[in-house]
């Protein structure tokens, strides 16, 4: 069954986005802290590229963060980031900053011996997982891949990379800096999911549980089977009954709606970005007909898929 959670992995992150990135480089002096706003209906990226801080969220709990560790809020909780316990917090919003350009700003540390400043990167932007968009809502407050710079050593250059495309400000790097975010956003997935630092999310239950694993990758490599409970039960080897219960306590929906709403992300991928008709994506997703393909669309989408998305 490892090579099935592999495959699963892959998938994850290769549909894996982030978009409509915004950045903040924040100098952070000893003995004070910076507090970050919610993100609603966005994600929060937190690398810690120089120096320490601690990270407390909204929910109370505290994470000691070192240069090199990395963090992705999925449902983009308000944090704050101290370099000490008890140090005054100041909403970074009400700080001065420098805006670089329409994706990057910069705060300043005031005045005084830079050797001591933490230095880290937040970020706010659009999380997108593909098909598995509908897992989101299943993953944890936090996603920590802690001491990134021990397991994956290439990590320093990604974030010495971050840190000179943010400071020199060379032509074309706010699009630089985007695609460095897509690759630790997906260390940081990739690195939660094997260390299970959170064994308790249903993310990670599904990703290892054999038989639920087994159910979501048959969906997803076949989307357009006439997949039932029954037969998705039968095709993993347990009751109709226990896996269409283990399925909704580790997915939050049923293995039904799961597949409807998979295929309709497929299909909004295929007509809006892939650019085919409609006719041949109904069909090869499952539907005998367009008006059901059009009716199911337009349930879960919102919108019928002739318009624009």
């Amino acid at each position: 069954m490892a090579d099935r959670n592999v495959d699963m992995t892959n998938e994850l992150l290769r549909g894996m986005r982030l978009s409509g990135i915004r950045y903040r480089r924040i100098e952070i002096n000893p003995f004070s802290g910076v507090g970050i706003a919610q993100a609603a209906g966005r994600a929060q990226l937190l690398v810690v590229s120089k120096g320490s801080v601690l990270l407390k969220t909204s929910g109370k709990a505290t994470w000691v963060l070192q240069g090199g560790d990395a963090v992705l809020m999925p449902h983009g909780a308000d944090y704050v980031l101290l370099t000490s316990e008890g140090a005054p917090v100041i909403p970074a919003d009400s700080m001065g900053s420098e805006q670089i350009c329409s994706m990057v700003s910069s705060i300043s540390a005031e005045e005084g011996n830079r050797d001591d400043l933490s230095i880290v990167f937040c970020g706010c932007m659009e999380l997108e997982l593909g098909c598995f968009q509908p897992l989101i809502k299943t993953m944890p407050e936090v996603l920590l891949a802690s001491q990134l710079k021990q397991n994956w050593p290439e990590i320093q250059a990604i974030l010495s990379a971050m840190e000179r495309e943010s400071t020199n400000r060379l032509a074309g790097y706010p699009s630089i800096l985007a695609r460095l975010a897509d690759v630790v956003g997906s260390l940081i997935m990739r690195g939660w999911i094997q260390s299970g630092a959170d064994n308790s999310s249903c993310l990670f239950q599904v990703l290892n549980d054999p038989r639920l694993s087994n159910a979501i990758y048959s969906m997803h490599k076949e989307p357009g089977a006439n997949w039932t409970v029954d037969s998705l039960a039968r095709e993993v080897g347990t009751s109709r009954s226990v896996f269409a219960r283990r399925f909704n306590a580790a997915t939050g929906t049923t293995p039904v709606r799961y597949l409807a709403e998979l295929r309709m992300r497929l299909a909004v991928q295929y007509i809006h970005e892939e650019k085919m008709p409609v006719e041949p994506v109904a069909f090869s997703l499952g539907y005998g007909s367009t008006a059901a393909f059009t009716r199911a669309y337009k349930r879960i989408i919102g919108k019928t898929p002739r318009a624009q998305p």
